[in-house]
């Protein structure tokens, strides 16, 4: 008995989807169309009809007289990104997950001591520190999916988060918001910055006559980035309400954390 046909025609027959993808990576649209043309002229009449379900029943006379079915047309995909662009959205990957990184640490070392001084607390940071080991999961997956390293200051970024959630809960339960402030507050800007460019490059594309866009994957991509921004905008808005600002020496405190974020970030897009 022969072996079973495969369904589906050969990997190179399909477009690259990884925006990240070298351009030289990505069949051109002729190709696609070619191949598709030629595996379902060959397929067995089963396979073609399985490559052709979800057509409009009502083809023309011609392909009704001579048994003829077209071969559906590619999906459109977006063109390749930029050697800019791609260098962006690898510095962007590497340093979103380097910041979840350290956001996660944080709320996890300030939830011990916070929690046994305010025990009403522990519902808020159990709630803050799940969303960011969802975030940190999220750019995790995506630092393997486009194969973006990620960044060399790891290990160092792990002992100042670590060392920062403690040292402000220790200080206390105005202090620890305080710190939940400056470091949203940043994280917030940062990922308007990275909408924003999201969008002018979508607006850019649109108004060169590209229906496509930014293609799927990147508006998943600014999807992810949008919700994100806004949790932890979220997180902002808690910890003001659990007086944030009522810190001893607040103007002082955010203005080193914020600015050791900027640094972060800094260093965490070139090294």
């Amino acid at each position: 008995m022969p072996a079973p046909q495969p369904l589906l025609p050969p990997p190179l027959a399909w477009p690259i989807l990884d925006f990240l993808a070298p351009s030289w990576a990505r069949p051109s649209q002729r190709l696609l169309v070619l191949q598709r043309r030629s595996y379902a002229s060959s397929a067995p009449a089963t396979r073609r009809r399985t490559l052709h379900a979800g057509t409009s029943s009502s083809s023309s006379g011609d392909d009704e007289t001579h048994g003829n079915s077209r071969a559906a047309r590619p999906a459109r995909t977006a063109a390749p990104l930029t050697k800019a662009q791609q260098a962006y959205l690898s510095r962007a990957l590497r340093v979103n997950q380097a910041g979840e990184l350290a956001a996660t640490l944080i709320y996890a070392q300030q939830t011990p001591p916070l929690v046994r001084a305010h025990p009403h607390l522990r519902p808020l940071m159990q709630h803050m520190h799940a969303q960011e080991a969802g975030h940190l999961e999220t750019f995790n997956g995506l630092l393997a999916k486009h194969r973006v390293r990620p960044t060399a200051l790891a290990p160092l970024w792990t002992v100042a988060a670590g060392a920062l959630g403690w040292g402000t809960a220790l200080m206390g339960r105005e202090a620890a918001m305080a710190c939940t402030e400056a470091v949203e507050t940043e994280i917030g800007e940062h990922y308007n910055n990275q909408v924003r460019e999201l969008l002018a490059w979508k607006r850019e594309r649109v108004e060169s006559g590209e229906d496509a866009g930014l293609g799927e994957e990147l508006e998943e991509l600014l999807g992810d980035i949008r919700r994100i921004r806004d949790e932890e905008l979220e997180h902002l808005d808690h910890a003001v309400g659990e007086d944030a600002r009522e810190a001893n020496g607040y103007p002082v405190l955010t203005a080193v954390i914020r600015g050791g974020c900027r640094g972060a970030i800094w260093l965490s897009e070139r090294v």
